[in-house]
């Protein structure tokens, strides 16, 4: 990239080698790293709001700035870190490049809360997302939209056996996110807004077999593949609007919690 005039006038946010934004240090964050939002709709029925550290041993802070927060512990012996963050693709892409650039990490992996459009799917179930269609704008930033935004096989079978092993309901297929929690989801905005092409998304994406919505998955899945590691997301279902389900906050997420968790030290055992 010598050819490349602004590569030496790019801001490099760090001080003392340590990110900014983030706050990583190599020595503090684990190879094995969990994605997740600080969302008040996945608190209930058995899920604290920081239920994903509580699972955790030996947990303690080992950064946090303005953006993020981050834990690192063990969860079955093996060292797991924990960033907590806000909701979205872009917010994402920040902690993401950072554990590329700052950190050992090998695998990254969502824990969260979604809707779902698929009719088999419950509230309180578990989404294992195989796959992810990109309807968000970060991701293309860094590759044009005909790469496929895909779980690693390995995270996709270690979750799988885990969830059979728990024995809760949970399917795998194929995610949607999106940047939208409004028009770009079918949702009226104030005073009632919806253009026709808006009330055509859910049958659109119900009918193409997606089985559920989040926010996240399509930039942990790609950005992971793009830059060589591996990833992977898993979400408690809280709502269906395609069966008319209501939300039901907390449903199904202390599983889902379990589930990631124990498909990264899954891993982690089998080298």
């Amino acid at each position: 990239m010598t050819d490349y005039p602004y590569l030496d006038r790019m801001p490099k946010f760090e001080r003392d080698g340590i990110p900014s934004l983030t706050g990583f240090r190599r020595d503090t964050v684990a190879r094995k790293v969990v994605l997740a939002v600080r969302d008040p709709l996945v608190v209930g029925e058995g899920a604290g709001e920081d239920q994903i550290v509580a699972e955790l041993d030996d947990a303690r802070e080992v950064a946090r700035t303005g953006l993020f927060t981050t834990f690192t512990g063990r969860f079955r012996g093996v060292p797991i870190s924990v960033v907590l963050g806000g909701s979205g693709s872009p917010e994402a892409e920040l902690a993401l490049m950072d554990l590329f650039n700052y950190t050992d990490c090998d695998t990254v992996i969502r824990i969260g809360g979604c809707g779902a459009w698929g009719e088999k799917v419950r509230v309180g179930d578990i989404v294992v997302s195989s796959g992810a269609v990109r309807d968000e704008g970060m991701t293309k930033a860094h590759v044009r939209a005909e790469y496929p935004a895909v779980a690693d096989w390995r995270v996709v079978a270690a979750m799988a056996s885990e969830a059979e092993a728990i024995g809760h309901p949970f399917h795998v297929g194929i995610t949607r996110s999106g940047d939208s929690e409004y028009c770009g989801w079918g949702k009226p905005g104030p005073g009632g807004y919806l253009q026709d092409e808006h009330k055509q998304i859910i049958d659109y994406w119900r009918r193409a077999g997606i089985l559920n919505t989040d926010r996240e998955a399509a930039a942990i899945l790609t950005l992971s593949s793009l830059y060589g590691r591996r990833g992977g997301a898993v979400s408690s279902v809280g709502d269906n609007v395609v069966t008319g389900e209501p939300h039901r906050s907390g449903s199904g997420q202390r599983n889902a919690i379990l589930v990631g968790l124990g498909a990264l030290a899954r891993l982690a055992e089998e080298g």
